[in-house]
């Protein structure tokens, strides 16, 4: 469950619709490559992105294309060490959720099992640990087999934190308040160690990502103002810049910003794009 100021998969998503948006043609390749696939983005979003000019991105008015992103999302998987059967998956598209509801539970018999055997060995241990105290007093054992017993009692409980964390495995909490924007697997089914199961985005964290021009590193700072029409909705948002990329794309000569809205809109969605309007930027 990531805010970096340039995630891989957004900026490739953006690209490609801030390109289709304004019908643009690629004609100088800005090749983009952080090591990482678009986890989310179409096969054709990516394709179209690989290759974006610069009047794509920001006109001379002044007027940039911008496409809303979440700020948390994630895409959630198994972390069960072996294959497991998935009890229940309580969320769907389009249901909301908060931070610490169940999302994914799975088949936890054996987990429970192995905990209460650690517990049964620990209790032992600490009985075996206090016997040699008491004898001890006595004078009837050596001082190395009380540190043994000790010893032994702390690898029990050791042996039951891990077998507790083990256990916890076993279902998937949120990590954070929001919806469900795709299911990768059901009820009843057996999945992988690390297979996608759920990806969850928060709605209440969005902000918009834009390219312009790298000139416009002179005047636009983080709290700079600027308007927002969103093409789905066709209203207007006031919003401002937060953060500014600390790398200038060398084939397109843009600069990545991130804006957050003054106030966060209803209606608008992940994936939606827009219009930014900056006042009194250079002609």
């Amino acid at each position: 469950m990531m805010t970096d100021l340039r995630l891989p998969a957004a900026r490739v998503l953006a690209a490609g619709l801030l390109a289709a948006a304004l019908g643009a043609q690629a004609q100088a390749p800005a090749a983009v490559n952080d090591g990482t696939a678009a986890r989310n983005a179409p096969a054709a979003a990516a394709a179209r992105a690989a290759s974006v000019p610069a009047a794509a991105i920001a006109s001379s008015s002044g007027d940039v294309r911008v496409l809303v992103v979440a700020e948390q999302e994630a895409t959630l998987s198994s972390q069960m060490g072996r294959d497991s059967r998935v009890t229940a998956m309580p969320r769907q598209v389009g249901d909301t959720f908060r931070a610490g509801d169940l999302l994914v539970a799975f088949d936890c018999s054996e987990r429970v099992a192995l905990v209460k055997e650690a517990e049964a060995k620990l209790l032992r241990a600490r009985e075996i640990h206090l016997s040699k105290l008491k004898q001890q007093s006595l004078g009837a054992v050596a001082d190395i087999d009380v540190v043994t017993a000790a010893a032994d009692a702390e690898t029990a409980r050791a042996q039951l934190e891990s077998a507790k964390a083990q256990e916890r495995q076993c279902t998937i909490p949120a990590p954070f308040p929001g919806l469900v924007v795709r299911t990768r697997a059901h009820a009843h089914e057996v999945v992988k160690p690390g297979e996608p199961l759920l990806d969850i985005l928060n709605t209440a964290s969005l902000r918009v990502q834009l390219y312009v021009p790298s000139s416009w590193v002179r005047w636009v700072r983080p709290g700079t103002r600027f308007k927002v029409q969103i093409d789905e909705t066709g209203a207007t948002y006031n919003a401002q810049v937060s953060k500014i990329s600390g790398r200038i794309d060398g084939s397109s000569q843009t600069v990545e910003l991130l804006g957050r809205f003054d106030r966060m809109p209803a209606r608008v969605l992940p994936g939606m794009i827009g219009k930014a309007t900056f006042e009194g930027a250079p002609r």
